[in-house]
């Protein structure tokens, strides 16, 4: 949120965006279906997709240290892969990945504050704070924009206190730790599958690149950013998930799987605790919307600037991108409303796979340029891509979520729809960013 901001970012500000931006509302969202589909290997699960955005984060340092500046991976693929009619879909997708993001964020909103109601009154309050969240945030970023970004810091330092003492508090009372044996492990292609259902909780990692034309050392911090950011957010969802598993049933999970930390910290801590991870899920779920929309509004103007969308999507209105941003709000108002929340996750996290491995080839293919070693993206490349397969294998398999996976082909079409009907009305092609080098060696 501060890269509209003159002043520079040193080797904490540039981790502390990292962290930021996977640390928001994903944890919250989607920790109980986590343990919903993989049961006692929940945190193992975490670590499987850590290690998978560990890899990809790679291939973004390497790419950021090369081509910096505020394109990031609409950059990448442009540079790597041409103007051609993939790439275009590519980077649409990338945006509508976003759009699904932001989805999540809204419902997890939604669900831990209808949770302070009577059970039976919940269906109706959870869709009124989702359609509350996204209107008022797509609002207040568009008239207290400078507000909004001051009150950011104050977010995050709240969000991570509240989730440390959930942690520190939980591993110091009794867990229950049988529930954390192997034998409650669901099937090996299972846990991958449920380990990809939650990748989104990762994805953050790339607002990085967005930011790295205001790193002040980028070759020190760039690599503690990308690499020591992952590392420590796997530790802490690992930490939360074993927390989760330890202290409640599945079963209990299954009836709060939407606001699950809270009903954790309720067993760790009593009511104070569940208020108090309530109130955090709403700080940090409120911060990623207004994290979100503020990338989507640039990521909109840029796949615009590039030539990938209307010319009209270009302009700003009281400095800020507002009718990306609004379209954005539009369509994730009605995915939050509308599909379901297994359906969400799918669709995001498979969306953004999907794209990281198109970065992570981009990566290979660039690697003479970044001076990056080619194996450890290829590494990623069929880690994401394997995960990504077996994603969808597994809800193929599943007569319960088999329409899911329509949904993310339905997403993949209209990606490549739009750019192929834009590019055959407009002709517009696809122009490389302005950029500054970094020496990446």
């Amino acid at each position: 949120m501060s890269s509209g901001e003159e002043e520079k970012l040193g080797v904490l500000s540039t981790l502390s965006i990292g962290i930021g931006g996977m640390v928001g509302g994903g944890i919250f969202a989607v920790t109980g279906l986590t343990v919903e589909v993989t049961k006692g290997g929940a945190p193992a699960a975490f670590i499987i997709s850590g290690i998978v955005a560990l890899l990809t984060s790679y291939s973004y340092l390497k790419l950021t240290l090369r081509y910096p500046g505020e394109g990031g991976t609409v950059e990448f693929l442009n540079r790597a892969f041409g103007g051609g009619i993939l790439t275009g879909s590519a980077n649409i997708l990338l945006l509508l990945s976003y759009v699904v993001l932001l989805a999540i964020y809204a419902y997890a909103f939604g669900s831990y504050a209808a949770s302070f109601f009577p059970k039976p009154d919940r269906p109706f309050w959870l869709h009124t704070f989702i359609c509350v969240v996204i209107v008022g945030l797509f609002l207040l970023n568009l008239f207290a924009s400078k507000m909004v970004v001051k009150s950011e810091n104050f977010f995050n330092a709240a969000k991570m206190i509240l989730l440390l003492a959930f942690i520190v508090c939980g591993l110091a009372t009794p867990i229950e730790w049988s529930r954390l044996d192997y034998e409650n492990y669901v099937t090996t292609p299972g846990l991958i599958a449920g380990a990809m259902l939650i990748f989104l909780n990762y994805e953050g990692f790339e607002l990085i690149a967005n930011a790295s034309n205001d790193v002040v050392n980028p070759k020190r911090s760039l690599p503690i950013a990308y690499l020591g950011g992952v590392a420590i957010v796997m530790a802490l969802y690992f930490l939360i998930a074993m927390v989760v598993v330890g202290h409640l049933g599945f079963d209990q999970v299954k009836e709060s799987s939407a606001h699950v930390l809270s009903v954790a910290a309720d067993d760790v801590m009593g009511r104070t605790g569940y208020i108090a991870i309530a109130v955090a899920a709403i700080f940090a779920t409120s911060s990623a919307i207004n994290a979100t929309f503020y990338s989507t509004g640039r990521l909109t103007y840029i796949i615009a600037k590039s030539g990938e969308l209307p010319k009209e999507l270009e302009r700003s209105i009281r400095g800020q991108h507002a009718e990306g941003t609004a379209i954005t709000a539009a369509l994730a108002l009605l995915i939050a409303n509308f599909v379901p929340l297994e359906a969400i996750a799918t669709m995001g996290s498979a969306g953004f796979l999907l794209i990281f491995f198109g970065v992570n080839v981009a990566a290979v293919r660039l690697a003479k340029e970044t001076g990056g070693r080619r194996w450890i993206s290829a590494l990623a490349a069929i880690s994401t891509w394997v995960a990504l397969v077996v994603l969808c294998i597994e809800v193929d398999e599943n007569v319960r979520t088999r329409s899911h996976l329509w949904i993310l082909l339905a997403m993949i079409g209209l990606s490549l729809g739009i750019e192929v009907v834009y590019r055959s009305i407009t002709g517009r092609k696809i122009r490389l960013m302005k950029r500054k080098n970094h020496d990446p060696k």
